[in-house]
């Protein structure tokens, strides 16, 4: 079984919004969809943008510097500039913590 972290408490990340949050040293973007929460890595393959500050849009976010644009349930790309995907990770909420 995967190590679970918390890394936020529900009521921090309103739905339709996003964050970056440090797990173990690594950088993880956190959005909050109508309610169900999904990770991805935080740096956009393009040129290193922070996905966590760019503009979630249902389950799209679009990086802030360049404009490339990802699914947050899966890190795939679905809009250049960037040719790649981000990785995603899993996800759980317990209570009121995101883990």
């Amino acid at each position: 079984m995967a190590k679970r972290i918390k890394v936020a408490r529900i009521a921090d990340l309103a739905p339709g919004s996003g964050t970056t949050v440090d797990v173990e040293g690594q950088r993880i973007a956190l959005f909050n969809v109508q309610g169900t929460f999904y990770a991805i890595g935080d740096t956009c393959p393009h040129r290193g943008g922070p996905l966590g500050e760019g503009e979630l849009d249902g389950t799209m976010v679009t990086c802030p510097w360049h404009g490339a644009t990802f699914d947050v349930r899966t890190g795939a790309v679905t809009g250049p500039p960037a040719r790649n995907g981000v990785r995603s990770f899993p996800v759980c909420v317990e209570g009121e913590d995101v883990l």
